[in-house]
């Protein structure tokens, strides 16, 4: 369809019956609603509509039929490659969106699709209750959810879609759609790592657990301990009981009061150990690691939800991500991943990071298109500077991390871990053996390929 000129239109004109906010490129708060988290995309939108519920997204969706328009749906703005922005067409902001309802006794919340890592976090903990998130507070409950969604409670209570009980979405001809276990049970399937491919979700149902304690350790060493380290940190996690989680990481040393001034701004060695319970029994699961010679500790018990505060990284910064989901991690392969830390942007906001997976993870249901569940590690260079100077470097130290690991890869990756990687990383992160019956849903309920702004799965014919 061909797009029908903006110029000269007000907001009001673009939408019937629009109750939220539509901003243009000359309105104030149009430069602040296309700041995404990765400071690399620059996009211009003609529109972007800041919905106040399923009928504003309805509406809008309606208009961007009638105009033409190429869409995109804004969560929290995290995905690496920038697809919650597009030049010249219509996003659909959700950010307004973002109400959270805990039913404490039936263990339950209900998110809006707008609502970040933080509000159902701290909403959930309020009650003594949590449910598998991200690793930050800022990350958008519906990217991370419908690509399957890794986090710290993982190998406790499975992957974020594996505690989810519904979701009500707007399909792209604008019909309010919900999909439970028994109401749209192929959608419902489709929507446990198929992305947003399907509609605009708009609310989200949770199952949540009692966690009542919660512990963690992080441990600082000298860049040059990482082979030793990183070595323990695996014998450590092969038989982990399902209360630990954590990751092994190389990063900056932050200039924080528990940080020895001179490692401050150097390459170091980290480990978190995360431990869903208290500190008694957190300690002796990870006292092998406390004899390694360690330069900086903070051993505590801490709220869930400060936890997920501590590793936010603010909008502004330049971001490259990858990952590979391995097999094993044999002492060739923790010799190669540490060597590949000398060429880091460093110092800079960058993480080198090994995360040890099993679980609730691999006990979890494998008919959904989540096909690295199987996976014992995964490797995730986490690439973040600020200097526009340095992008070739850090997209190529990205591609050298993954291209060090091939050997282990199981091949399946994390979509919410990578970017525009092409078709064959695509199919990568659903499963080949899913595609038709993604494609066959995706048809269904999307035959236009109008939601394409994602990870693709191309409709049925």
């Amino acid at each position: 369809m061909a797009s029908v000129p903006l110029e000269g239109l007000r907001p009001e004109e673009l939408a019937d019956g629009f109750a939220g906010r539509l901003l243009l490129p000359d309105d104030p708060g149009y430069d602040e609603a296309r700041t995404v988290h990765n400071a690399m995309i620059d996009r211009r939108p003609a529109v972007v509509a800041q919905c106040d519920g399923p009928a504003d997204v309805a509406a809008a969706l309606a208009f961007g039929r009638s105009r033409g328009l190429e869409t995109a749906v804004r969560g929290g703005g995290h995905s690496v490659s920038g697809q919650s922005l597009v030049d010249d067409g219509l996003v659909i902001d959700l950010r307004r969106m973002n109400t959270v309802e805990v039913d404490a006794a039936a263990r339950v919340a209900r998110v809006g699709g707008g609502a970040l890592m933080g509000d159902l976090d701290r909403a959930a903990q309020a009650h003594g209750l949590a449910t598998t998130g991200g690793r930050v507070s800022t990350t958008g409950i519906g990217g991370i959810t419908l690509g399957g969604g890794s986090g710290w409670l993982e190998r406790r209570f499975g992957l974020m879609c594996d505690n989810l009980l519904a979701v009500d979405l707007v399909t792209a001809d604008g019909r309010s759609v919900h999909a439970d276990a028994r109401e749209n049970p192929e959608l419902f399937w489709a929507l446990h790592g198929g992305g947003g491919n399907f509609g605009v979700a708009t609310e989200f149902t949770f199952g949540l657990h009692p966690l009542p304690d919660f512990s963690m350790a992080l441990l600082l060493w000298d860049a040059d301990k990482g082979p030793e380290v990183l070595t323990r940190y695996r014998d450590l996690m092969d038989d982990a009981p399902d209360d630990a989680g954590g990751a092994f990481i190389y990063l900056t040393a932050p200039p924080e009061e528990f940080v020895p001034p001179a490692l401050v701004g150097q390459q170091a060695v980290g480990v978190l150990v995360t431990w869903t319970g208290p500190m008694a029994d957190a300690r002796r699961f990870f006292e092998p690691l406390l004899g390694l010679g360690h330069a900086a500790e903070v051993i505590t018990e801490i709220p869930y939800a400060d936890l997920q505060c501590m590793l936010d990284d603010p909008p502004g910064y330049r971001n490259y991500w990858s990952a590979e989901y391995l097999s094993a991690l044999p002492d060739e392969a923790v010799g190669r991943f540490c060597a590949r830390a000398g060429d880091m942007i460093a110092p800079s906001g960058t993480q080198h990071a090994v995360f040890a997976l099993g679980g609730a993870i691999a006990a979890g249901d494998h008919a959904y298109p989540v096909p690295w569940r199987d996976a014992p590690w995964a490797v995730h260079p986490f690439g973040v500077w600020e200097d526009p100077a340095d992008d070739t470097r850090g997209r190529a130290w990205t591609h050298a991390v993954c291209a060090d690991m091939k050997p282990w890869s199981i091949g399946a990756v994390y979509l919410n871990f990578i970017g525009d990687e092409g078709a064959e990383r695509d199919v990568a992160g659903v499963g080949a053996g899913n595609l038709a019956r993604l494609a066959a849903v995706k048809a269904e309920y999307d035959p236009g390929n109008v939601f394409r702004r994602n990870h693709n799965i191309r409709p049925a014919v």
